[in-house]
């Protein structure tokens, strides 16, 4: 059974696809497209962690759009 997890557990889940960036550097107002380790490979771990999680199927452009991690935790609220 699915349950709906909160903007901290979302940005949680988003800090551990980084390998080298500290987690405590990544919060709900990160601008993500910013950090140095944000890559194409690091939107597809998110997209893939997030159709695991959530059960939603991101596309490439609801992650470009997003600006914050909390706007990308709002496009998979509003997908559930």
């Amino acid at each position: 059974q699915y349950t709906m997890k909160s903007l901290v557990e979302f940005v949680a889940l988003f800090a551990e696809q980084f390998d080298e960036t500290d987690s405590s550097e990544i919060k709900a107002e990160t601008v993500f497209h910013n950090l140095d380790e944000w890559s194409s490979l690091t939107g597809l771990s998110v997209m893939a962690m997030v159709d695991e999680e959530f059960e939603v199927a991101l596309k490439g452009d609801d992650v470009k759009i997003a600006v914050t991690v909390e706007d990308l935790y709002n496009r998979v609220i509003s997908l559930l």
